[in-house]
């Protein structure tokens, strides 16, 4: 009876064996076998989805064979796990256990968007709402309501939000996205700040964020920044117009057409540094670390006023009759409607009505002459009265000015990204 016992526990133990080793087999088979895909394709793991899931849709669409024993694999070694929403690439050729582990590493498709430094507000929303990967909640609402939407209302959102590549992955909300940019520039703005030169004379780091914009777009040569913050700075402390194309052209709005004429550089519209002095009541465009820090810590020097060479580079001048040389000069090479900047004489040369502008476009919202000029630090600037512009061009002229109101041409040219453009990573 005894010996009975023992044959039966044997077997027992035997057929165990087998059924383990056959369990072990057909979970390994599972792990193993290739996906069913002629060509690559996204999964879409959506929020709250579980593991058993999508192994039981994946089967039903003939992806996979036996999803129990994947089940199974899963409820052993990742226990407790929830499956990270999101797109996962399978590719021809993969195997169910590549997937379940992209699944438990969290690696989901990963999309990019650029924000470029010299953008308006108006094309940050444009490249925002290109993007089809993002849920896009912000459309329908005017700047008001959208800086209200990300947790800061009453803030003029121009210059507001930092020029960088932002990863995102599908669905994430462009809430999300802009939360990051103005954070970060937020704290771009006050670690300037902090390491900023002693006799900037700006009362708060809003200030510096205003000409770290002009600086953006009057620079064409990166190593330039400094320089043309000095001349900026200086004029300002010497009670001098700063006298900046790219601000004639924001306050000119959607009446700007690519031409900047005697009366446009009369009008005293809230930006128009030719009329108002000191600087303008908000920034003009997004801007760079570089500009910032140039903005806070401009070049020392005597120089008041540069003229383009039509290189993107330019001449600085301490004194007038320097500068009606050196614009001399490379007018006697370009056209006769060729300008500087800072303006000699605030107008364009006599018998032309008008300077020819030849950069991209772009919309933005132009704040009411009464725009308050806000308070350190940081402040949550009140929302100026509004209207839509056009910013078709900036401030460069046929003869050769440095194109400052879109991206430079080229990167290494520049220093600046040359678009924003979203790229699966």
């Amino acid at each position: 009876m005894i010996r009975k016992l023992f044959v039966l526990l044997e077997a027992g133990v035997i057929l165990a064996g087998l059924l383990l080793g056959l369990a072990f087999w057909q979970q390994n088979s599972a792990l193993q076998q290739p996906l069913k895909l002629n060509q690559e394709q996204l999964l879409d793991v959506p929020s709250g989805a579980s593991p058993t899931g999508m192994l039981n849709r994946l089967q039903t669409d003939g992806v996979i064979k036996d999803a129990f024993w994947l089940r199974l694999y899963w409820r052993f070694n990742f226990s407790g796990q929830s499956l990270h929403s999101g797109e996962y690439r399978m590719t021809p050729g993969m195997n169910a256990k590549s997937l379940l582990v992209m699944w438990e590493k969290g690696e989901v498709v990963q999309y990019s968007l650029t924000l470029v430094e010299g953008w308006n507000f108006r094309q940050v929303r444009a490249a925002l709402a290109r993007q089809a990967k993002l849920e896009q909640t912000l459309v329908n609402l005017s700047d008001s309501e959208l800086m209200a939407k990300i947790g800061h209302p009453n803030v003029f959102p121009e210059g507001r939000f930092f020029p960088d590549t932002y990863r995102y992955v599908r669905g994430m909300t462009d809430v999300e996205l802009l939360k990051q940019a103005y954070t970060r520039l937020d704290e771009v703005l006050q670690e300037e700040w902090e390491k900023r030169a002693a006799d900037v004379p700006y009362v708060d780091p809003y200030q510096a964020l205003i000409m770290a914009s002009l600086v953006e777009k009057e620079t064409g040569v990166p190593q330039e920044r400094g320089q043309i913050a000095g001349v900026f700075v200086r004029r300002l402390q010497q009670g001098m117009l700063l006298q900046t194309d790219p601000t004639v052209i924001y306050g000119l709005g959607e009446r700007y057409n690519g031409k900047i004429t005697r009366a446009f550089l009369k009008e005293a519209t809230p930006y128009n540094t030719y009329v108002i002095a000191g600087l303008p009541p908000t920034p003009i465009s997004m801007v760079g670390r570089e500009a910032i820090h140039a903005a806070m810590n401009p070049v020392p020097g005597n120089s008041l006023y540069f003229v383009a060479r039509g290189d993107g580079s330019h001449v600085f001048s301490a004194d007038l009759d320097a500068h009606n040389a050196a614009v001399k000069e490379y007018q006697l090479k370009r056209r006769a409607d060729y300008r500087s900047s800072p303006a000699s004489g605030g107008l364009p040369p006599p018998g032309t009505d008008s300077v020819p502008s030849t950069e991209n476009s772009g919309k933005e919202a132009v704040p009411s002459l009464h725009a308050p000029l806000p308070q350190s630090p940081l402040p949550e600037q009140k929302v100026p009265e509004q209207n839509t512009s056009e910013d078709k061009a900036a401030k460069q002229s046929a003869a050769g000015k440095p194109d400052s109101d879109q991206p430079a041409p080229s990167a290494q040219a520049s220093g600046k990204a040359v678009k924003g453009e979203s790229s699966p990573q």
